[in-house]
Parts: C-alpha cells; structure tokens; sequence
C-alpha cells in the first residue's frame, strides 16, 4: 500500500513535469520566433526600407546625391558609394577610410555578409538603373548571422540533444517526485495504519508525521482515547453484567433452596403444629423475598428501557413527606428511630407520580436506617430546589460511593441484608424518570446525605 501510493504521487509528477517541459519548449519557441518577427520587421526591415527608397535621392546620369539624401544619411549616421556596373566607385559621402574604390563581386559579397568596416557598421546593398550603391549604417544595431547547416546532421544533433535533455529532465523530476510523493504518502500511510489499528480495536498510540496533517492526527488520537475509552467501559458493563446475573441467580436459589428444605420437613415426617406453622411462615416469607425481587427486576428493567408510565399529578411535597417519615416511624421495624422532618415552606408543589416517588424516596430513607448503628439520626429536609435525606452514621468510602447506584455492588445475601439489592438503582432511575437528579456524598464516620433535584413542570 505505501509503495503503491508513492508510485501514483511519482507517476502524477512526472506527467506534469513532462507536459510542463512541452508547453515551456512551445511557448519559447513561439516567443522566440514572435520576437525575431519583431526585431525584424522593426529594425531590419526599416533599415532595408531606407536603403531601397534611398534610389529617389540618386541622380543616375551624374551619380550625384541630391541634398535631401544628404540629410538621410546624415540622420541616419550612414555613409553611401555609389558603384557602376563594372564595380567602380564614382561617388561617395562620408565614406570611412578604409573603404575600397572598386569592388569586385566578391567584395560586395563580403562586405554585405561581414563587418568589414567596424563592428557597429552594416552594410545593406541597393540598385537604380545601371548605378548600384552600398550603404553603411553605423550603430543600427542589427547583426547579421551566417550559418551553415546540413540538414541531415542538425536533425541528428537536435535529436540527441533532445533525448539527452528529456533523459536529464525525467531523472530530476524523478528524483524531486520522489521525494515529494515520499513527502505527501508518509503521512497518508501513516494515517491509513492508525484507521487499520482502530479497526482491529488496537488504541495504543503510534508515532505519527507532523506538519499540515498534524490536526487529522490529533483528531485520530481523541478518536483512539475515546474508543478505548469505551471498549474500558463496555468490559466493565460485561463484567457487571455477568456478576449482576451471577448475584440474581443466587438471590432465587438462597429463598427457593430454603422453600425446598422446609417443604421436604413437612412431607417427610409428623410435626408439631407448632412447627408446621412456624415452617409454613419461613416459606411464605421466602416466597414473598421472591416476589418482592422479581417485581423489583421487573421495575428496574422498564425504568432502563423507559417503559415505565408514570401518572404526574401536581403534588405538595411538605406533607407528602412527612407522610413517609410518619409511616416509616409507625412501623415496628423502625418505630425506634431518631428521624427528623423539616421543610422551608409549608406548600412546595412539583408536579410528580405519587406511587414512585415514594418508592424512590423511602428506598434511601430505609437505607439511612437499615446499614447505620440503630442510634443513628436521620434529618429530612424539603426546600424549593430539593429533598434531602442526610444521616450521621458510618458513612461510605469513595470507592463504596463510586458504585453505590450499581446492582448488586453490596451483594444480595438474604439472610444478612433484607431488600433484593436493588434500592438504590431503581430509586436513582424513579428520579430520572421524572427528568431529576440525585446526588450522593458521603464520608466515612461522619455520615451520608441523599439530596434529590426535581424539576418545577414535568409534561
């Protein structure tokens, strides 16, 4: 895969490099010829303009210059001879020294195709009648090129020189694609390794390329912490999980195991009544335990698939507490208790479902009592933001208060703890029903306290 993409990135390079290198060449070539146009039809073609119309200033029958053309030349720096038709110079103005008084036809060949005179003087040729005249223009700044080209060795040369510059020209745009497809696939290798980690739930980071792709990396490592996050959790859900059923299969057996053996004494062998009513108690208790557990799985079961329907009526909590603690007072398990009810107004309505909200509210109630020393003092507080059940007893550590809203966290050994184990849970998930909050702080020896948050208007 890293090579694959280096060679994409190195063969896209190269094609651009290659239809650069055509459209530069074309487009210097173009301009070139453009500009030799140019250059020609501006200075060359003026100056070949001039000495062709110069003729109107000769007079051929004396081979004299009229003053007009005097002045040409003059304005021109130029210098003229005036030739006859066997090569003999009959006139001349402003002739150089240097210049010849006859010229044969290979002089005027000479003289026209090289600088003869100076290196800054050209020398164009014209005719009228039988006279011809040569005319030397000083600082025209046009030079004259003479080549000589066979055509079979210059197709040969520009064939090896272009193969020889194509050759150079492929070897550093494969080298400088190289380098840049190893530049951009890195970090696309890179990137495309993290994704295939995170597809095989491996969330260990790996040393990744910086530079542009930095912030994709950066998103990728909070992806990886988040999902390993999330595979730390969902192995914790399963763990609970597994334990939850593990503590409900041994909440049925204990009471069924129990029913079963207190069944067997009563068909097995003559009792007393006595002891026939105290078994047939022991067994109608265990079977009640099983009730009560199967209509509380059934309970926290709905709550978490809110499939609970909850009937909300506009309610006074003052008195519906004070309901609770006076029938949690009355009943003989607790009728020893040191509970105190306060409230900071005498009508603080919420609009709630009466039926579980006492549920929920008598669950932590009952745990205030139930796993504190029997002297233990409860204090309930009802005010305009909440409902608070704090306690003076043995208080719970943070690793106990961590997983206090957990099933089973406590275990669900009936013959030591009375309730199923699921209180807390299903009083936590009551107040979410009704779009609350509930909150649990505590310290050990110092007591626990219960504040519970509803909301004004429920719909």
């Amino acid at each position: 895969m890293k090579w694959k993409l280096t060679a994409r990135f190195l063969l896209s390079v190269l094609s651009i490099v290659f239809i650069v290198i055509v459209v530069n060449s074309i487009i210097f070539i173009g301009f070139f010829m453009l500009q030799q146009l140019h250059n020609y039809d501006v200075s060359s073609y003026s100056e070949e303009q001039f000495v062709r119309d110069f003729q109107q200033y000769i007079d051929s029958d004396t081979a004299t210059i009229h003053q007009e053309g005097l002045q040409e030349l003059h304005q021109r720096n130029a210098w003229i001879q005036v030739l006859d038709k066997n090569g003999q110079v009959l006139e001349d103005y402003f002739a150089p020294d240097n210049a010849l008084t006859h010229y044969a036809p290979i002089d005027i060949i000479q003289v026209y195709k090289y600088k003869e005179f100076d290196i800054d003087t050209t020398v164009y040729m014209g005719m009228k009648d039988e006279l011809s005249y040569l005319i030397g223009i000083k600082g025209s700044g046009v030079s004259r090129l003479v080549m000589h080209i066979s055509g079979s060795s210059t197709l040969q040369f520009i064939g090896k020189f272009g193969l020889v510059i194509i050759i150079v020209d492929l070897l550093i745009a494969a080298l400088v694609g190289w380098l840049f497809g190893r530049t951009l696939t890195k970090p696309l290798y890179a990137m495309i390794e993290r994704i295939h980690y995170l597809k095989n739930h491996k969330y260990t980071p790996i040393k990744t390329p910086g530079g542009v792709y930095k912030p994709v990396f950066d998103n990728l490592d909070e992806v990886s912490q988040e999902l390993a996050a999330h595979e730390q959790e969902r192995k914790q859900l399963e763990l609970m999980r597994e334990e939850w059923i593990s503590n409900v299969s041994h909440d049925m057996k204990t009471p069924l195991a129990s029913i079963r053996g207190y069944a067997e004494l009563l068909n097995d062998s003559p009792l007393a009544p006595s002891e026939q009513a105290e078994y047939t108690k022991i067994i109608e208790r265990q079977a009640l335990h099983m009730q009560e557990l199967l209509d509380d799985l059934n309970l926290t079961m709905r709550l978490r698939h809110q499939q609970l329907p909850l009937t909300f009526n506009k309610v006074n909590l003052v008195p519906f507490v004070r309901e609770i603690v006076i029938d949690t007072l009355n009943s003989p398990q607790f009728e020893l208790a040191n509970i105190d009810f306060e409230a900071t107004s005498d009508n603080i309505e919420y609009c709630i479902d009466e039926h579980f909200m006492r549920r929920a509210i008598i669950n932590f109630l009952h745990n205030a009592l139930l796993h504190n020393p029997p002297d233990v003092a409860v204090g309930v507080m009802v005010d305009e933001d909440s409902i608070t059940i704090a306690d003076t007893g043995k208080g719970m550590n943070v690793e106990d208060l961590e997983h206090i809203f957990e099933r089973y966290y406590r275990g669900t050994n009936t013959e030591q703890t009375a309730g199923t184990g699921l209180g807390t849970a299903i009083a936590r998930d009551i107040i979410e029903a009704h779009g609350g909050t509930v909150t649990i702080t505590s310290e050990v020896r110092k007591g626990t306290t219960v504040s519970i948050y509803l909301k004004k208007e429920q719909s």
